[in-house]
Order: C-alpha cells, then structure tokens, then sequence
C-alpha cells in the first residue's frame, strides 16, 4: 500500500504531542527503497485516525521544514518567505516585492527563479511593483473597510503568486502543500472570476481539463508540471462537482464576445465530469463513500461529496443548456434531481451532518448546501447555526469537524471558519458574515497572509498564504459588497 493521504492538513507546526505521519515514499518493491530515494514525512494532528490509508517509516520532529510565512512571486516563478526573513519586514504596499527590517526590498526579479536583494527604489523592483498595482487595478479588490481591502488585495496577489503558467494552483509554497488541489484550483478559478481576472480563471479550468482523468474523474492532488500525481492517494469524486461548477461560475462573468467559444472547448470536460457523477449516483440517488474535503475515507455516503455533486451537475445542466445541448441538460437535470431528493431524504433529518450513517458527528461541509454552490433548503439556515455552534473552538475558530474517529485537537482551520462566512454573507445574513471575517481577518500574520490554521492560543500557524482561505475570503467579501453570488439553478 502507499504512503499517500493527509499532506496538507498534516501540517508541519502541529502541536510536539503531535505524531509523525509518512505521506510520500517512492513506490517500489516492497520493504525496500532505491538509492536515491528520499522519503517526506510530516505531521499528523493529535488522534487523527488514517484508517489504514498509510505505511511507512517516521521521522522526528527536527527533521521537518518550517512551512512558509509568505511569498516572492514574479507570475512564472515563486519563492516562499520563511519567519527568519520576514521578522520585521512587511510587503510594498500592492506588491510582491519585501521591505526587509534592514529596509532594503527584497524580490524575485522577472525570469528568475531566485530572488534577490536591493537598494530600496531599486528601478527593476519598481517595475514590478507598477505590474502589479495594475494586475490589481484591472479587476476589483472587494471589501468595505481598509482592513477587508488590505486583506483581499493581498489574498489576490498570493493566489496570482501560486498560479503557475500551465494554470496548476499551488495549495500553497511549502513542501506539501506545492501540488495543485481540483477543490482549491475551482475556487481559485471562481474568485478570479469574480473579481475581474478572466484570463487567470480561464487558465486553471484549462489546467483541469488537461488532467482530467480517461474516466472523468480526477487525481486527489497533482504534481505542478501537470505530469500526475505525486502519490497514491485515494481520488475524491467531489471534484466531479466543483470543476463544472467553477466552470458555470467563470462563464457567468466571461467576456460574452469570447465566453460561447471558450466554453465549448471546456465543454468535453463538462460531459465527462457530469456523466461520472451521475453514473456514481446509487438507488438511493446518493453518490458511494469516497474521501470527503478532510481527504479522509468515509464508509458511508458524506456531504462533503453529495453537495458539490449537486452543484456541479445543475451547473452543467445549465452550461449544455447554453451550447444548445438538451439532451445533455435533461440527463444531468434528471441525475441533479435524483440526488437532491437523495440528499433530502438521508442528509436533512440529521441536520446535514458529515454522513448519512450519523455515526460521524458534524462537518463544516453543511455550508457547500448553501449558495453560491446550491440553493440552500428551507431548513438549511438552523443546520448552519448548529453545526457551526458545534465546532466552535475555544479559540474563535472552527474545527472542520467533531467526528469522534478523527479529532482535530485545537487547531482552527481558517478554510472550514471561512465557508459559513460565505454561506451567510450569499444567504443575507451580512452581520453573521461579518463577524466571521473579522476573526479570519483578525488571524492574518505579521505581513498580512492568511494561514491555513490557528493555534490554541489564537495565533497563525501552519503554511501562509493559503490558496484556498484567500479564495473563500474574497468570494464572501465580494458577496457582502453587494455583488450576488450566482448560484446554479436547479431545473430539475
């Protein structure tokens, strides 16, 4: 069996009481690794459970790198910025670019793949500088305060850091995290989308539809090269729902002179992903356990798979209805139909809860039922109070869950915090968002990146920039800007 799951939230800074865990040993013959083998390992969060996903060998805690506090980028290259470098240093203002302690800046030069360091108003840097403000000024920076602002400026630049020119999506710039996620890259994609950058959304739904797999699925998490994966991990189908559905996002907000012709070259990648979940779909119109966003197996049907399911197959029904394809729309109609009935049936009675068993406690995943992914249910709006009541930390800060198989500690995951901002702020509840985004926002790190994680003690740990986070904080302030959402329709 290979080493594969839990890289990225296995995270580097976990807690001393923490475990080692192994996520990336070279296959070969058992027991055995060639000479230029080198194993990865990480840490495992306090109790998690790996459900026999992994083997391998462990290392100390000394062994591990630290995970990255922000990022030099020049749009072809990045270069994380650990904590030595970045005590007392901040970024020029609308830029990549460092001001160091010393007050000398510091940056990746253009068609370099090290970064260097110069006199302050260096020309070159300068130049770099003036790039970016107008990458910046060519779309929109949402929020209506200057810390909003700040932050979503700031989000967007290290989500154009991490895009690279093959349209991979980094999760983030430190080993383990630098592999690009289908989940993280379509909401990416979609916050792109939202705030003005067509060509960068538009280049990661390309970047999906070169690796989408013969079956229609895709690989839980793939090398940057685009060259496959880089373990063996278990593929998750709910990425069978978020592509189409930032697909449907991006054609919302596409130029319309252009947006026809490019979605018809995405299109073959449409029929594919929609026909795999609607083929996935059982009698009971639910898709079958498979690894959920918490990259965990479950052995019974989740949420974390079924709602993005659900958004994807009525965003794609919507999209052949634009190129004209009937019976392609009424096929995944039929199948969106069938799965919101499914979902109504098993997953409403208990409040949306991580499985339709109920042995597995609540997950943050109830906000994927809510726009702009699904129009939410009637009975939605007490699921999302309760569930986030239940996982609210100590800290401020939401676990991703509380299955009692897999503890997450006192860790606070700023995505999981992140989506009921969002659900709340596209369901019309802005003071809830509000005050949601003002903990996220209030976590950000000394050079203002939000991480992926939050300590017991409330400070930032774990990688920053996170892909995801920056996404799901931008989509919720463009939201709460008065910009709605679309969310797809259901037509069945």
């Amino acid at each position: 069996m290979t080493a594969a799951p839990l890289v990225r939230w296995a995270a580097v800074t976990a807690s001393l009481a923490s475990v080692a865990l192994p996520v990336c040993v070279a296959a070969g013959p058992v027991g055995r690794h060639s000479d230029g083998e080198r194993p990865v390992f990480f840490v495992r969060p306090l109790g998690h459970q790996s459900h026999g996903d992994a083997e391998g060998r462990y290392a100390p805690l000394s062994m591990l790198v630290a995970p990255t506090v922000g990022l030099l980028s020049n749009t072809t290259a990045a270069e994380g910025i650990p904590s030595s470098v970045a005590q007392g240093a901040r970024y020029v203002e609308g830029s990549p670019v460092l001001r160091l302690l010393s007050g000398r800046w510091k940056y990746l030069p253009a068609g370099r793949t090290a970064s260097a360091v110069v006199a302050p108003e260096d020309p070159t840097a300068r130049l770099q500088i003036a790039e970016s403000r107008a990458w910046l000024a060519a779309g929109r920076v949402p929020g209506s305060t200057p810390a909003q602002r700040a932050t979503a400026e700031r989000a967007l630049l290290a989500m154009r850091g991490l895009l690279r020119p093959n349209g991979a999506m980094a999760a983030g710039w430190s080993p383990g995290w630098m592999y690009s996620w289908p989940r993280d890259s379509s909401f990416a994609s979609a916050a792109f989308a939202h705030t003005g950058h067509d060509a960068e959304a538009h280049r990661i739904l390309l970047y999906s539809a070169a690796t989408q797999r013969k079956d229609g699925t895709w690989e839980a998490r793939t090398k940057l090269d685009g060259s496959g994966p880089p373990d063996g991990r278990r593929r998750q189908l709910d990425a069978n729902g978020w592509v189409p559905w930032a697909t449907w996002q991006w054609y919302r907000t596409a130029p319309p002179v252009t947006r026809r012709a490019r979605l018809a070259g995405l299109y073959p990648m449409i029929v594919k992903a929609a026909d795999r979940a609607a083929a996935s779909l059982g009698a009971d119109g639910l898709p079958p356990a498979s690894p959920d966003y918490w990259e965990v197996m479950t052995n019974t049907t989740n949420i974390g798979t079924a709602a993005p399911l659900l958004a994807g197959l009525n965003s794609a029904a919507d999209l052949a209805t634009e190129l004209n394809r009937p019976a392609d729309a009424a096929r995944w109609s039929a199948a969106a139909g069938r799965l919101s009935a499914g979902i109504s049936r098993r997953f409403a009675p208990l409040g949306y809860q991580r499985t339709v068993d109920g042995q597995h406690g609540r997950d943050s995943a109830v906000a994927f039922m809510a726009p702009p992914f699904n129009t939410a249910p009637a009975d939605l709006p007490r699921a999302l109070d309760s569930t986030y009541e239940a996982l609210l930390l100590p800290n401020g800060g939401l676990t991703p869950g509380n299955d009692p198989t897999a503890p997450w500690g006192a860790n606070a995951w700023t995505p999981s915090t992140s989506f009921f901002a969002l659900a709340w702020a596209c369901t019309g509840k802005a003071a809830k968002a509000g005050r949601v985004l003002d903990w996220v926002l209030s976590k950000r790190n000394p050079l203002g990146e939000l991480p992926e994680k939050v300590d017991r003690a409330g400070r930032p740990s774990s990688v920053a920039p996170l892909a995801w986070t920056g996404s799901i904080v931008v989509l919720s302030l463009v939201a709460l800007d008065g910009s709605t959402l679309p969310t797809p329709p259901p037509r069945q």
